[in-house]
């Protein structure tokens, strides 16, 4: 979001702000981030400029948009977590070579769920997509370009990694 424009209507305070971040159970114990992390996200999602937000916590913009980047930054790092534990734990779990053709990726993915008895929750065509947006660079056209990990978890959800 950049931080350019006028304020969405932000009439929120610092304890607005605290109050919605309980209300939605925001545990900095818990959490990959900071309290002054899950502020300013938060006043970011309701449209606050982070100059707004700078005078809301008395520091700098710079400051604001330091713990903004890092937030983003360590959300990443969190979804990257996710996935990496989710392909370790999956039952099915399938390298897809250098060189194949995307066309085929269905299935290669389907007959290993067959063989442990695993349902995948994908079409065909909503496969090739879900494995082509998750691979980006490394799929030109049809052709994998890097080799690909596939793993599919009991519940029938494809993660891909590289």
């Amino acid at each position: 979001m950049g931080d350019g424009g006028e304020d969405r209507s932000v009439e929120t305070d610092i304890d607005t702000v605290s109050e919605l971040l309980s209300e939605i159970g925001f545990n900095p114990e818990t959490n990959v981030l900071t309290k002054r992390q899950a502020e300013v996200l938060a006043l970011r999602e309701q449209g606050a400029k982070q100059q707004t937000i700078a005078r809301m916590l008395g520091t700098s913009r710079a400051n604001v948009s330091s713990i903004e980047s890092s937030a983003r930054e360590n959300i990443q790092k969190a979804h990257e977590t996710i996935a990496f534990a989710e392909a370790l734990s999956a039952p099915v779990r399938l390298a897809i070579d250098t060189g194949t053709d995307l066309y085929d990726v269905p299935k290669l993915v389907y007959d290993a769920c067959d063989a442990a008895g695993v349902k995948v929750n994908y079409t065909a065509p909503d496969l090739m997509k879900v494995v082509s947006d998750a691979a980006g660079g490394a799929i030109d056209g049809r052709e994998v370009k890097q080799p690909l990990t596939v793993g599919v978890t009991s519940d029938g959800s494809v993660r891909v990694r590289r």
